[in-house]
């Protein structure tokens, strides 16, 4: 599976419900990279999507503890188990988690590949991506050279886990 995010140095994901920034060129890599794949999703971050729906041309699993949730054009499972017995219809590099935090936390260690547009800054955050410079299975395999926008400076990161899971 992947994990695709964009963090601030402290790994700092979002604040308020929302992204921390919105970079054009991280917006156009995430849509380019999850097409026609299957994205994952805590409830929380679909409801931060435009309109909150579900995105147009993937297949959409929402995880939520809420057993009534209930939205159109996305399979919703409740809970880590279930979520992993839906995604066995799919191949593991067409998964990709997309958030929130706890989705992140929860399945990292099922992921082997992390797509990380790394910000050059810190901003007021509160839900993180856990550190992977700071877990030694997880190494980074593509750096792309530094991207500005505006006064945002910022990298394309790929980080994949040299262990498997115990």
């Amino acid at each position: 599976m992947n994990l695709i995010a964009a963090a601030d140095e402290n790994w700092g994901i979002g604040y308020g419900g929302k992204l921390l920034v919105s970079i054009p060129k991280d917006m156009k890599l995430f849509h380019e990279m999850t097409m026609g794949k299957v994205v994952v999703m805590g409830r929380k971050t679909l409801e931060s999507l435009p309109g909150g729906l579900p995105l147009a041309g993937r297949v959409n699993v929402v995880l939520t503890s809420n057993r009534n949730f209930r939205v159109r054009n996305a399979s919703v499972v409740h809970s880590l188990s279930e979520a992993l017995e839906e995604l066995k219809n799919y191949s593991d590099e067409d998964v990709f988690v997309i958030g929130g935090e706890s989705v992140y936390r929860q399945f990292l260690p099922y992921c082997s590949v992390a797509h990380i547009t790394k910000i050059s800054r810190k901003f007021e955050a509160d839900v993180y991506l856990p550190n992977l410079d700071e877990k030694n299975e997880w190494k980074i395999t593509a750096d792309s050279e530094e991207q500005t926008y505006f006064d945002l400076e910022y990298r394309f990161l790929k980080y994949e886990k040299t262990a498997s899971i115990e």
